[in-house]
């Protein structure tokens, strides 16, 4: 790729004197010619051109090509389109034909060809700041702008936060609408590398969702993405946004953007093409899942309804609650995790019928929690449930309180510390069991939530042996543990459903 780079002050272009320092320790290395790339800005024009003239002046072969691929400007200044994160394709195009031998000229007609089929689009949700400067630009929570350049400058354009695909259907529809001087000609059949770029701040989990985005949106259209690039190739700082470029490639175009370079930056791509390939495998679904089939209603049927009712909107509610435990001890997730739970069983119910036998509606919890509630909270629940339906045969006529109290004590002696070496006094989601006959289902819960609700303030003062927590100093965990806590949440919903059946 480049055989020099010329850096001047943050945002700012370098002195012709550092510049013309480059090209003539290129020239003395034996370089037969020098091309100098530079983007479309005042002053790395000027910079860059006086130093180019004084090479010349100097005997070495100099020529200069200014990347212009900008499309934000529907109608541009007089200083024409700036130069943005396409120019990276400029210096990977060159770079391969110099280390082929090529003569100067040929490297700026090939170059210069390419351009006219780039096209760069930036969008952000944050300014940027200069070191020990204030940020560049304001911008209010939930805006974002369009059409940035790279310099920290505002874009042309303010809207709405809205989600992945539309940010990026918005950006595309711009960067390649007709009635725009600036835009990008891209029509079906057309073959293009993309350049998914970095403005500095965004996590690779979000750089991987626009990604996709982009490439979904492109195939949509019918657009060929022969090549996908994504990470931090031209940032601004610390700004949180993102840049796509396009760049119209012919199989020459392609053999020379695949070239293999030992830039440290530049990353390991497949050369094959990115469109009809399999990106994504749906596994065949389970041909009997217990969630799927039909079940007839039981005299039992309207008491477990109300109880799943309200153990879920009880969950919706506590999500902060318990995201807000389990970020003081844990990746702060438990709540997200409990209410995802909630949402699926909300679905759920909304299409079936609760099934009359307990032990068929514990089938059914335990198919809805192991597809998709996650986490150790999904993994105990799994166990939770596929053990107590395992002692408990369909049509059984086991009352429910004894089916609660043998799920407490197999899941205390059995379950948690097998699979996961936990066992009660740990300080993480385990239950003590208790010896309790009861006379109906409102006293085993009622007891249930008693012990419940003691054994999550318990975990207060309980050094983690288990779990995430276990990883914190001791002195820093002072909260009672988020999935105690979610337990003792669920036993009081039910308590509340069953006390007009009292």
């Amino acid at each position: 790729m480049l055989s020099a780079a010329v850096a001047g002050g943050v945002f700012a272009s370098p002195p012709p004197a550092s510049i013309l320092a480059a090209i003539l320790s290129l020239h003395n290395a034996g370089a037969s010619g020098v091309l100098v790339i530079v983007k479309n800005y005042t002053g790395d024009r000027l910079n860059f051109g006086l130093a180019a003239e004084q090479a010349r002046n100097h005997g070495v072969a100099v020529d200069m090509v200014i990347v212009a691929e900008d499309c934000a400007f529907d109608q541009p200044s007089k200083a024409g389109r700036r130069g943005l994160c396409g120019t990276v394709f400029i210096h990977k195009l060159a770079g391969a034909l110099a280390e082929e031998g090529r003569p100067l000229d040929q490297i700026v007609s090939k170059v210069t060809e390419v351009l006219k089929g780039i096209g760069t689009l930036g969008v952000s949700l944050s300014p940027c700041s200069v070191p020990g400067c204030l940020p560049s630009f304001e911008l209010p929570p939930g805006d974002m702008e369009l059409g940035l350049g790279i310099h920290g400058e505002p874009g042309i354009k303010r809207s709405k936060v809205a989600s992945a695909d539309e940010v990026v259907k918005t950006m595309i529809d711009h960067m390649t609408n007709p009635n725009s001087q600036s835009h990008l000609p891209v029509k079906s059949g057309d073959n293009v590398v993309v350049c998914v770029n970095n403005l500095g701040a965004l996590s690779c989990l979000e750089m991987a969702v626009v990604t996709r985005a982009a490439f979904m949106c492109l195939e949509g259209r019918g657009v060929v993405v022969a090549r996908v690039m994504s990470g931090s190739f031209m940032t601004s700082l610390e700004m949180a946004g993102v840049s796509l470029s396009l760049m119209k490639a012919d199989q020459e175009t392609l053999r020379l953007f695949d070239a293999k370079t030992s830039a440290p930056a530049w990353p390991n791509l497949s050369s094959v093409c990115v469109s009809g390939r399999s990106y994504m495998t749906v596994p065949r679904a389970a041909s009997t899942r217990p969630q799927d089939e039909q079940h007839s209603e039981g005299p039992l049927s309207p008491v477990m309804r109300k109880a799943l009712e309200r153990i879920c909107s009880t969950l919706s509610e506590k999500q902060e609650e318990l995201n807000s435990l389990d970020r003081a001890s844990g990746d702060g997730d438990c709540g997200n995790t409990h209410a995802q739970a909630a949402r699926t069983i909300q679905e759920w119910l909304r299409d079936h019928v609760v099934p009359g036998c307990p032990g068929k509606l514990l089938s059914v919890l335990a198919g809805l929690v192991q597809e998709k509630m996650g986490g150790s909270s999904g993994a105990v629940g799994f166990l939770h449930f596929v053990v107590i339906h395992a002692f408990f045969p369909p049509h059984s006529s086991t009352c429910v309180s004894e089916i609660v109290l043998m799920n407490l004590n197999i899941l205390q002696r059995h379950l948690s510390f097998r699979y996961g070496g936990a066992e009660p006094g740990d300080r993480t989601m385990v239950r003590e069991a208790f010896d309790y006959i009861p006379l109906n289902l409102f006293v085993v819960f009622f007891a249930s939530l008693q012990k419940a609700a003691l054994g999550a303030e318990s975990t207060r003062n309980l050094t983690a042996k288990a779990g995430r927590a276990s990883y914190i100093a001791a002195e820093r965990v002072t909260l009672p543990d988020p999935g105690a806590v979610a337990v003792a949440a669920i036993f009081r919903a039910v308590l509340e459903s069953l006390e007009g059946q009292k």
